[in-house]
């Protein structure tokens, strides 16, 4: 082979070499932001991964809000009217947080498979309901009527 072609097939090699590890390392850097949603249902089964960020949606459940009069910690049960699961949160909720609503809470399931949120997320009016809580309470059968209507359209 002569030297021109050498040096033009180390070029490119060179090339191809650098080009996969940049798309190997936007693809890991990118697995490593995501975060799925799970159903109460879903981390109740243990389909949800422990110790990584993931997003988990449902109504409140009626008198299960507990604040704690120290601090702003504050902890309640999701439901997706098929299992129950408990969250924990520090911080200021939402405003528009409150019982029998839809919310979707961020953050990493413990040992106990409660979820210690960093963020809560609360629907911003009284027809709106998040698209992922929409599925999975329309997957167990309870979606709320006018949620439903507002849903499907």
């Amino acid at each position: 082979m002569n030297p021109k072609r050498k040096q033009r097939l180390i070029i490119v090699l060179f090339i191809v070499f650098g080009v996969g590890a940049a798309v190997g390392l936007t693809m890991f850097a990118l697995s490593q932001n995501i975060n799925l949603f799970y159903s109460p249902t879903d981390i109740a089964k243990g389909d949800a991964p422990q110790d990584t960020r993931i997003r988990a949606g449902g109504m409140v459940v009626e008198g299960s809000v507990v604040r704690d009069q120290e601090s702003l910690r504050v902890q309640f049960d999701l439901t997706d009217y098929e299992s129950t699961m408990t969250v924990h949160y520090t911080g200021i909720l939402p405003d528009l947080f409150r019982e029998g609503q839809g919310i979707v809470a961020q953050g990493k399931l413990d040992e106990n498979n409660h979820l210690q949120a960093t963020e809560v997320l609360a629907k911003h009016d009284e027809n709106y309901m998040p698209p992922e809580v929409a599925e999975a309470l329309e997957k167990a059968g309870k979606m709320p009527q006018p949620a439903a209507e507002v849903y499907n359209k």
